[in-house]
């Protein structure tokens, strides 16, 4: 049987597609509170103490109200309307966090993760040194707090990262990005895609990086990703191509970088997948911010 070493199935997404935190609140939170989708943010909200009943007005995908008796972690990686209803009085104890994932929308991290992830805290291994850090320096304050606590909570986000890639079924993952991370055969292809992206990927060749049967591979990769792997590697590189575009990147630069022939290949590729022209998609974007 052939011999793989470990492989680090997040760095190469989480360097190319950044997840920004910024502490937006640490104490009691009493009553009624509302985040607005409007605003333009995902949330990590960590209940310290106390209860809470979290309602989702108008959505479909996620309860309309939960409720939660211990401490827990709630993760909305995407702009999701949510209202708190706590205690009136006394309250209940949280540290929350606005998120911003490079990209928005377009982030392939924030797209594959359900609206709502709520997780007991213990029950997520891995935390308890992160959140400790996190409580002590939410907790009083000192010298360089804000910028140790946003990092503090980046950190968090990828402790959790890391135990949904070994649990994308507790937490409710669909087949995708992360459920094919959590397969350790096809990891090592899809790693070996991030990181060169530029590659003439045949199916054979990612089915070697996996060792597996050609065969084999494209089969389990469609049962478990969802799609095929020339699909999935294509939406990569358009992924890569409009966080770049973003970046100021020409289009010119791009192409040979993310393996296609010329730029007007890119394009046809980026227009068949977006619906647009790089520059039109790009106007576009630039209008919305």
């Amino acid at each position: 049987m052939q011999a793989f070493r470990p492989i680090d199935r997040l760095s190469g997404v989480l360097e190319r597609f950044r997840v920004q935190a910024q502490l937006h609140h640490s104490g009691a939170l009493c009553g009624l509170n509302h985040f607005d989708a409007r605003e333009g943010h995902g949330y990590l909200h960590v209940l310290r103490r106390g209860q809470l009943t979290v309602s989702h007005p108008g959505a479909r995908d996620v309860p309309k109200s939960m409720r939660f008796d211990e401490p827990t972690l709630l993760l909305y990686p995407r702009p999701f309307t949510h209202r708190f209803h706590n205690p009136p009085v006394e309250g209940s104890d949280f540290t929350c966090a606005r998120l911003n994932f490079d990209g928005g929308s377009y982030n392939p991290l924030a797209r594959a993760l359900p609206p709502l992830i709520a997780l007991p805290l213990a029950r997520v291994s891995g935390l308890d040194l992160a959140l400790e850090l996190l409580f002590a320096e939410t907790d009083q304050m000192r010298c360089g707090q804000r910028l140790l606590v946003d990092r503090l909570f980046e950190v968090v986000v990828i402790q959790l990262m890391r135990w949904l890639l070994d649990h994308p079924l507790e937490a409710g993952v669909r087949p995708g990005f992360i459920t094919g991370l959590s397969d350790p055969r096809l990891a090592r292809a899809l790693v070996a895609m991030h990181d060169a992206p530029g590659e003439p990927w045949s199916v054979g060749h990612m089915a070697e990086r996996a060792g597996m049967s050609r065969t084999a591979f494209a089969n389990t990769f469609r049962e478990v990703v969802g799609q095929t792997p020339a699909d999935y590697l294509n939406d990569w590189r358009i992924a890569l191509a409009q966080n770049r575009l973003r970046e100021g990147q020409p289009i010119k630069m791009l192409a040979d970088e993310l393996g296609y022939a010329n730029p007007s290949a890119l394009s046809r590729a980026f227009s068949a997948k977006v619906g647009m022209s790089p520059r039109e998609w790009l106007a576009k974007t630039s209008v919305g911010q």
